[in-house]
């Protein structure tokens, strides 16, 4: 399994890269349910880039439901959730924020913001 080196001159961080390219690469099959993904280090050296990056991306992959993380046998690519627990999601995600009285612009800059993992207005 071969995962492509980040492209340094992009306006993307290198983590966000890593991690759009393999949860990309998952939800097309391209990497199926139970691909061994390399180890942190491993992947770190190959790509040329830090162990923290790496991790980062691993964290975030499993966060995302892409990948699980199964102690010392490694990290491998999750099965796929059913596209009915995102349209569910959707759905609830909508109502809400009909309820709340938010206009579609405003619920899409929200999700927007939570996509981009930024924490304004997160609750703590």
């Amino acid at each position: 399994m071969s995962i492509q080196p980040p492209d340094p001159q992009s306006s993307s961080p290198i983590y966000e890269q890593l991690r759009a390219q393999v949860a990309g690469r998952a939800a097309s099959g391209d990497l199926p349910a139970g691909t061994r993904l390399p180890t942190v280090r491993g992947l770190a050296e190959e790509l040329g880039v830090g162990v923290r990056t790496v991790q980062r991306v691993y964290t975030e992959l499993e966060a995302d439901g892409v990948v699980v993380t199964e102690g010392r046998r490694g990290t491998f690519v999750a099965a796929p959730a059913a596209p009915a627990d995102a349209a569910d999601a959707a759905d609830e995600f909508a109502a809400t924020a009909r309820r709340l009285g938010l206009t579609l612009a405003e619920a899409v800059r929200l999700l927007e913001a939570r996509w981009a993992g930024d924490g304004v207005g997160r609750h703590q």
